[in-house]
């Protein structure tokens, strides 16, 4: 058995949601900025009339702010209500087996380690499996 992930990278690493709570995929957008917000709310994006909380996702696994370039947006469902995931490129769907899936390694920063449910080994990079409630929760 398989499960389907869409994998977007942030940083160094390589990361993947999965595709049943991905709504869309799209470049970011200007965000309005809520006041008094923490650093890692972007703040409110309108995607066709639905007003949806972005979340910077480098600041809110304590990675350094993104230099210079386009940042995508993966829409993901949260129960009712949905949130856009900011990250740096978006990726494939990647397609992997219960046979390469392993607990999140110990290298991991302790912030990323408690939102990463576990890791899948590709042929060429290790595909981090980010916990959507996790690292969405306040």
């Amino acid at each position: 058995m398989s499960t389907q992930y869409v994998t977007f990278t942030l940083g160094e690493h390589h990361y993947g949601i999965a595709v049943e709570r991905v709504l869309e995929v799209l470049p970011a957008r200007s965000a309005a900025r809520v006041p008094l917000a923490p650093d890692d709310v972007a703040g409110l994006v309108n995607l066709r009339g639905q007003v949806v909380l972005a979340l910077d996702l480098r600041s809110r696994l304590g990675l350094p702010a993104r230099a210079e370039g386009r940042q995508m947006m993966v829409v993901v469902k949260l129960g009712d209500e949905s949130a856009a995931l900011l990250v740096d490129q978006i990726g494939d769907v990647a397609d992997v087996g219960e046979d390469q899936f392993e607990t999140p390694p110990q290298t991991l920063a302790p912030e990323l380690r408690e939102v990463i449910r576990g890791a899948y080994k590709l042929a060429d990079r290790l595909l981090l499996v980010l916990d959507v409630d996790a690292v969405t929760a306040a």
